[in-house]
């Protein structure tokens, strides 16, 4: 596991202390292979299912079959259990996100969702209410790219302090910014936007310029909720080994999220 090389939060706020009001907590996950139990945090692991809830399936036509039949399984993403993760992404007495998605590329999926990509699904729960748990989940039917079944993985959890990318600063700081980007990165942004599978944070903008995403049902600016990066070690790849980002409500987790690909 490779720790996000960067200054200390402290340090960062010293050389720049205007930037304390854009700071937000992100937790970076560094994957490993191994063999999660279905009550470990993981990415592609097994999940705590209840046995007697349906396990999530895609009927949205996808590349290998236009009319998408039969539904084919959807798989599992990422499992994060709070006492691993903790952070103000979690909704009160919920300890335990679930992202599940479909492996194959849709073209035309719901608006939530993004477009030439596998369709999300995400679950909130209490771990204590899975009394009986799900040992056998379905395999998919199709999948349209192996970088779309991830390999598990355990995961190690790093705390850390994001920063946004500079266009989403007032102007008078982002030369600023850029200054110290130059002067702590080696030839890269280890300040803003840090990458990787993460729980938090501000998202990355280096396909367009920053959007604000409003929550459907309320109008509220959503903020980003997890970012799914392509990477070696979990297998896999989204995009052109871009990320997929998951955005929620902060005023109400059962609000629509959104997603998108960068």
């Amino acid at each position: 596991m490779t720790r996000t090389s960067r200054p200390t939060t402290e340090a960062i706020l010293a050389m720049l202390p205007e930037l304390a009001p854009h700071a937000r907590d992100a937790v970076v996950l560094h994957p490993e292979r191994a063999e999660p139990d279905c009550r470990d945090s993981s990415i592609g692991g097994p999940l705590l299912w209840p046995s007697d809830e349906p396990w999530p399936e895609c009927s949205l036509p996808d590349e290998n079959s236009p009319v998408g039949v039969p539904a084919t399984a959807m798989v599992p993403v990422a499992q994060i259990f709070r006492r691993d993760a903790p952070g103000p992404w979690w909704p009160a007495g919920i300890d335990l996100l679930q992202i599940l998605w479909c492996p194959n590329e849709h073209w035309d999926p719901p608006a939530q969702q993004a477009d030439i990509s596998p369709v999300l699904e995400v679950r909130w729960r209490r771990a204590a209410d899975v009394i009986s748990q799900l040992t056998t989940p379905p395999s998919p039917s199709r999948y349209d790219e192996d970088g779309y079944l991830p390999q598990a993985c355990a995961i190690t959890a790093e705390h850390v302090t994001d920063f946004p990318f500079r266009e989403e600063l007032p102007a008078e700081l982002r030369p600023r910014l850029e200054e110290l980007v130059r002067e702590t990165g080696d030839g890269g942004d280890v300040i803003t936007r840090l990458a990787g599978w993460k729980l938090g944070g501000w998202p990355t903008w280096h396909l367009t310029h920053p959007t604000v995403l409003p929550c459907d049902a309320c109008g509220t600016a959503m903020t980003l909720l997890f970012t799914v990066a392509s990477d070696d070690e979990t297998g896999v790849v989204v995009g052109r080994w871009g990320d997929l980002r998951i955005f929620t409500c902060p005023d109400d987790h059962r609000h629509a999220f959104q997603v998108d690909l960068h």
